[in-house]
């Protein structure tokens, strides 16, 4: 079959490799969407210490069921599936309270095992056993479909903010996993979304979702908006999809007294250290939190929303291409032409 394998940073490669073979516990799964991911891309850039070479890349993938090992309940051939793909020990303390994407044993798809980007995929046993696999609507497409997993994110951090039905979220970053965020924020019932980024391209992307006001704050005062659209209160949440340490800082400013903060997007091992106003926190009784993955309570939710035919996921996924044109979807991705990119073997 073929497949996009990792070797090392700045080397991906599309081979021809064996078919899997699956063990006892375990499924075959024919993909036929696999979405790449901001991660991908990052490892393809500078590597992942969690890899270890060769592997098929790919997290963010949908398939048919083609073959079922004989000790595996509740499957059948043909249904169409997606994963929570960071597979838990299902043991220690974190997945014995439901937090499975914090599983002190973590073993995610495309990092530990081999990934999505192919025509065919073993799901591991740990990961069927361990309730890791979500069966999905055969009336959903495939390019949306793959969307289950990043959208799983933003439900997560949806979730962990306590957004509310009436509640006025801001959202920093206008990226692709910023704007799942602002449209998970309106499906858990808020009512108010803003948004904010200083790449003018990106809002224009961002301009086509159901966002109530896209904002530059390098051309406008985002704490005076902000201010102005909530009686002076501040934004009931504000969650951070912006990868950088200014706007994580500037956060607190931007909520209201008793509000939440949301550290969504991650900053680079070595150069995460904020300066923050403590007084802030105290004084105000801010909640700050942060949000990583997502368990399989979240992907059966992304799941849920996405058979919604109101959601904008042909929005989402904005190119498909081959496993052929990998380094063209990296490319599209750089340049930030590309929501999601999705392949489609």
């Amino acid at each position: 079959m073929k497949a996009i394998r990792y070797y090392a940073p700045l080397d991906v490669r599309v081979e021809e490799i064996p078919c899997p073979k699956i063990e006892p516990g375990e499924m075959l799964v024919k993909v036929d969407a696999c979405a790449v991911c901001g991660s991908d891309l990052k490892t393809y850039k500078v590597g992942n210490p969690r890899m270890k070479p060769p592997i098929t890349m790919g997290h963010e993938f949908t398939g048919l069921i083609v073959e079922i090992a004989k000790d595996v309940p509740g499957f059948s051939l043909g249904e169409r599936v997606v994963m929570a793909t960071s597979i838990s020990c299902g043991q220690c303390l974190y997945c014995q309270n439901g937090w499975s994407n914090l599983c002190v044993h973590l073993e995610p798809m495309g990092f530990f095992y081999n990934g999505g980007m192919a025509e065919y995929v073993a799901i591991p046993a740990k990961a069927v056993a361990n309730k890791h696999v979500i069966k999905v609507s055969q009336n959903i497409k495939p390019e949306h479909a793959a969307l289950a997993e990043p959208l799983s994110c933003a439900v997560n951090s949806v979730q962990r903010s306590n957004v509310k039905k009436g509640d006025f979220v801001l959202v920093i970053g206008a990226g692709p996993m910023a704007i799942l965020n602002a449209l998970a924020a309106k499906e858990f019932g808020a009512s108010k979304v803003f948004m904010t980024e200083l790449n003018p391209s990106r809002l224009e992307q961002a301009a086509q979702f159901d966002i109530d006001r896209l904002i530059n704050p390098a051309n406008e005062n985002l704490e005076k908006i902000i201010r102005d659209g909530s009686n002076g209160y501040g934004a009931d949440v504000v969650i951070v999809a912006a990868p950088a340490a200014q706007p994580q800082e500037e956060a607190l400013k931007l909520v209201r007294k008793r509000g939440t903060v949301c550290l969504f997007a991650s900053l680079p091992a070595g150069k995460s250290n904020l300066s923050i106003d403590s007084r802030l926190i105290h004084y105000n009784e801010i909640q700050v939190t942060g949000s990583s993955d997502s368990t399989t309570n979240d992907v059966r939710k992304a799941v849920e929303v996405l058979t919604n035919p109101e959601f904008p996921a042909q929005k989402i996924a904005t190119h498909l291409m081959g496993l052929d044109d990998i380094h063209k979807a990296f490319k599209l991705m750089i340049s930030g032409e590309a929501l999601r990119v999705v392949l489609k073997p």
